[in-house]
């Protein structure tokens, strides 16, 4: 490459773009000593183009865009509406925001190895930002993935791809493969573009790793009432497909569902594939310490990659896919590698995850584990507002807890009372107090403004008007593949 930055990204997701403002921020000017080398992609319609499809590189946005907003059936937002940091009500990184202070862009680039001991790309410091990738049906030994009306969603051109099959096939069947986080969000958005769904999963109940069967049950008779059936226990073995299109799924127990598009939300694997045998792995991901350092001291590890300690749950190290993670590690990695004083500590994060489904929002704080205590009424009611939740008790503590319909201050009194593990003397107690358990424990007492969720930019993206779509200047940075390797 014959260029040597300073500071290196590597990955072109929601983190990246975090961590430029906060070199931004902190840094002030950072020309030419900051570079984000990403391979994420669009397929954007170009009209001006012959009208065909064509690959877009594009600078860090927000992910969650992707499962919402984007796939509404009308006035869904579009790029430069949702590019990093909006999500948290912050500044608009577009491309321009990066040139204007003079950081550079390597766009629509893959690197093919890396090298944390030698040097080809100099630095000082990598940022690693790769965050995950979804699982295929391979895995799973199912083929299918590169049918034309075969979907996943982690990606923009994943997002673009939907849409498209969304579009040819209104009133049609589609088969949801999975019943975790893009499972239901698809079903959601499939839904209301007028699409009859049928989910499909192993487990006895949608979102097993967060909702309890109670919960669970709550939202599957929602979803129910919104005309999606429900298929549990059960797995796909195979697809059939004629003239290059899915016409039906064959379940494990010989059912055979007919399908117009398959949806396929079954998991994701963190991308660490450069840095095996280089670097400390654990829980599937890179292990770093507190400040987000790597086992090589020049290597920092950000997002659904990293591994790292949580304090509140006594050190443990875990690995969490969720968008307020990658926000709030990549702020603390940088603040970390810029700290000259030696006030910045180890990171001190309160695990947080969200979803937006039809008109329902729920909230999750903490850890879902110990015994839990259910609050308000989780039965499908008349139209009204549902407001319900739990708390997981874990020795004699508030270890964590669930939220549907909160309002923001009693979201802040939920997270609140999970940050400081408000004490349980008594769990019948607990369980008739319910939502005053957390509202009036806290009190005055706020989350400080580091520690509310990041999850903001849901507002912005739902109130903006649909972008024309136009010409876009498609740079691709070096197309050239590049390794990585260290300035010794």
């Amino acid at each position: 490459m014959g260029r040597a930055f300073v500071y290196v990204i590597l990955g072109g997701g929601v983190a990246a773009g975090y961590a430029a403002l906060e070199f931004v921020r902190r840094n002030g000017d950072s020309r030419d000593k900051l570079c984000i080398i990403s391979d994420e992609q669009a397929r954007s319609l170009l009209l001006l183009c012959l009208l065909s499809f064509n690959s877009c590189s594009v600078a860090p946005y927000e992910r969650p865009a992707l499962s919402k907003g984007f796939l509404l059936p009308q006035g869904a937002p579009r790029l430069p509406e949702f590019h990093t940091c909006v999500g948290a009500n912050d500044e608009l990184l577009t491309k321009e925001w990066y040139s204007k202070h003079g950081i550079v862009l390597v766009l629509g680039t893959r690197v093919t190895s890396a090298d944390v001991r030698r040097k080809t790309i100099s630095y000082k410091t990598l940022i690693v930002a790769t965050g995950a990738r979804a699982l295929k049906l391979e895995e799973f030994g199912v083929s299918g993935s590169d049918v034309r009306n075969v979907c996943y969603l982690r990606n923009l051109g994943d997002a673009d791809k939907l849409v498209d099959v969304m579009g040819s096939c209104p009133g049609g069947k589609a088969v949801v493969v999975g019943g975790g986080y893009i499972g239901m969000e698809c079903a959601a958005a499939l839904v209301t573009n007028k699409i009859n769904v049928t989910m499909v999963f192993p487990g006895k109940h949608c979102m097993n790793r967060i909702f309890t069967p109670k919960i669970a049950e709550f939202y599957e008779r929602y979803y129910t009432s919104k005309g999606v059936i429900f298929v549990k226990e059960a797995s796909v073995t195979s697809m059939e497909v004629s003239a290059g299109k899915v016409t039906a799924v064959m379940l494990g127990d010989g059912r055979r569902l007919t399908a117009d598009m398959v949806v396929v939300g079954v998991g994701a694997r963190a991308n660490t594939g450069l840095f095996e045998g280089q670097l400390v792995m654990e829980k599937g991901g890179i292990k770093v310490n507190g400040q987000m350092q790597a086992s090589d001291a020049s290597v920092y590890a950000v997002g659904d990659v990293a591994a790292f300690p949580v304090k509140l749950f006594g050190g443990d190290v875990r690995r969490l896919e969720h968008v307020d993670c990658a926000r709030r590690t990549a702020r603390h990695a940088v603040a970390a590698i810029l700290d000259a004083t030696g006030s910045v500590g180890d990171i001190d994060y309160l695990p947080f995850f969200y979803s937006r489904l039809f008109s329902l929002s729920w909230q999750l704080y903490g850890d879902n584990a110990g015994e839990a205590v259910h609050f308000g009424d989780l039965a499908p009611g008349d139209g009204a507002t549902p407001k319900f939740g739990a708390y997981w008790v874990r020795e004699g503590r508030i270890a964590g807890a669930f939220i549907e319909g909160g309002s923001r201050q009693e979201n802040e009194s939920i997270a609140a009372t999970v940050r400081h593990g408000a004490a349980v003397p008594d769990v019948p107690e607990l369980r008739r107090r319910g939502l005053a358990f957390a509202t009036q424990a806290t009190g005055n007492t706020k989350l400080a403004a580091g520690d509310k969720p990041t999850c903001g930019w849901h507002a912005t993206v739902v109130v903006a008007a649909a972008v024309s779509i136009a010409v876009f200047a498609c740079w691709f940075g070096w197309m050239a593949p590049y390794v990585l390797k260290r300035d010794l």
